[in-house]
């Protein structure tokens, strides 16, 4: 299996960023970890692996990138106005650069995003954003609205609401799109969810497929036996959905 390291200094994000890239052809996918975890996790817990059969054949390469979220979200000691900031900050990494690494290294014009649990959440909310730039979108185990209360994750910006939040929590503003443009370009993103029965996150999956349904947006529910929420879930989940 073909491996690449990268690094250089982000001028999105003011610092030096990591990724890994695994295969040689095949659609892209921007994978991204999941909370506070780093571009290698994947790698060492077998998820990439469980992927080397459709990734040596040349039909997926993956671009495993690092996260800022002990930076943005789980940054306590930073005013929540400046946590959603710097969640726009890594969009912009990933938007400008990232992105443009994909168009440099793939030429399939196939760009996927997909991630687990927070990386779940990250990899729906960019698709969502920019959804001329990809054309799926893969949630395992998300959260699709960091501000809500579910189980024993709590709001992850302590009551603060203004436009960036709204626009960073596809529960809050996929109701109310009504963009024509926006919509359209939606209408080619196909968005995949998949959760446990018992994970916290289950209700907010099916409320976000009703939304998505609603509004006459591509997209599946897959609704898995018991928790489902950890590698070795996820190592069974990314071979079917990816």
């Amino acid at each position: 299996m073909k491996r690449e390291y990268h690094k250089w200094f982000s001028n999105s994000l003011q610092r030096d960023m990591e990724l890994l890239v695994f295969g040689h052809s095949g659609k892209a996918v921007l994978f991204f970890p999941t909370r506070m975890a780093r571009f290698y996790d994947y790698e060492n817990w077998g998820v990439v692996d469980a992927l080397r059969e459709q990734i040596e054949s040349g039909s997926l390469q993956l671009f495993c990138v690092d996260s800022v979220d002990a930076e943005s979200f789980y940054n306590r000691d930073e005013h929540p106005e400046v946590r959603i900031a710097r969640h726009q900050q890594y969009e912009g990494y990933l938007v400008n650069e990232v992105v443009q690494l994909i168009y440099k290294v793939n030429d399939g014009g196939f760009i996927q995003t997909a991630g687990c649990s927070m990386g779940a959440y990250h990899a729906v909310n960019i698709a969502m954003k920019y959804p001329w730039l990809f054309r799926r979108a893969v949630g395992l185990s998300g959260r699709y609205d960091l501000t809500r209360n579910f189980g024993d994750f709590r709001d992850l910006l302590d009551g603060h609401h203004n436009e960036a939040v709204y626009f960073s929590m596809p529960l809050q503003f996929v109701p109310n799109l009504a963009d024509g443009y926006l919509l359209s370009e939606l209408q080619d993103l196909e968005v995949v969810l998949a959760v446990g029965r018992e994970d916290p996150f289950l209700q907010g999956n099916i409320e976000f497929k009703r939304l998505l349904s609603e509004k006459e947006l591509p997209s599946q529910l897959h609704i898995w036996e018991g928790n489902a929420h950890r590698a070795a879930d996820w190592k069974r989940m990314a071979p079917i959905y990816f």
